[in-house]
């Protein structure tokens, strides 16, 4: 499937459960480690202005500059909204896949900043609904694309501090394609 279309449907995936989030919702925790759902909305908000920004050349640390700062404004479904939108254009500029970009982990592709980004939006969908006790269920090709992705780094995984303490080895290969991708991840659904 095009990488896009994935874009766009993990975009989606975290939005949908975004507008159903409440006010009093916003300080519950997340199951991301000492975020909570304010957190993690702020976070996924600042990764996809971190991306367009990357995308048009600026540095790691031009990248991120006034993240800090309230980037919802109040309204995260909007912030979230105009986020995305800019995402969208930017990854669909002439030559995105092929420009190289300075990601504070490591240099990387736009094809590859893109294969995170679905993979963040995806996993961080699942994150909201459990932190505000919505539905769990992702898109089933999500899932596929984002494990493919994934999968190849279990041996590692908790080494790159992304992904809490990675697999717990107690799910095992018959358990849904959706619970294994969660554990791989260090999420315990």
């Amino acid at each position: 499937m095009d990488e896009m279309v994935l874009l766009r449907r993990a975009s989606s995936e975290f939005g949908r459960r975004l507008t159903s989030v409440t006010p009093d919702q916003l300080s519950r925790p997340s199951p991301c480690e000492k975020w909570t759902v304010r957190d993690l909305i702020k976070h996924v908000v600042g990764e996809s202005i971190t991306s367009v920004r990357l995308l048009h050349r600026a540095d790691a640390e031009e990248a991120t500059v006034g993240l800090d700062r309230d980037i919802l404004r109040g309204d995260p479904s909007a912030a979230f909204a105009t986020a995305t939108s800019a995402e969208f254009e930017a990854f669909e500029e002439r030559g995105a896949a092929e420009r190289i970009v300075y990601h504070p982990a490591m240099d990387m592709a736009g094809a590859q900043l893109l294969g995170f980004r679905i993979g963040g939006l995806t996993l961080h969908a699942w994150d909201l609904a459990r932190g505000v006790g919505g539905d769990e269920t992702l898109d089933t090709e999500l899932v596929e694309a984002v494990w493919a992705q994934l999968a190849p780094m279990a041996p590692f995984i908790a080494q790159t501090g992304v992904f809490g303490v990675g697999p717990s080895g107690e799910v095992g290969e018959d358990a849904p394609l959706q619970v294994r991708l969660l554990d791989l991840s260090g999420r315990r659904p």
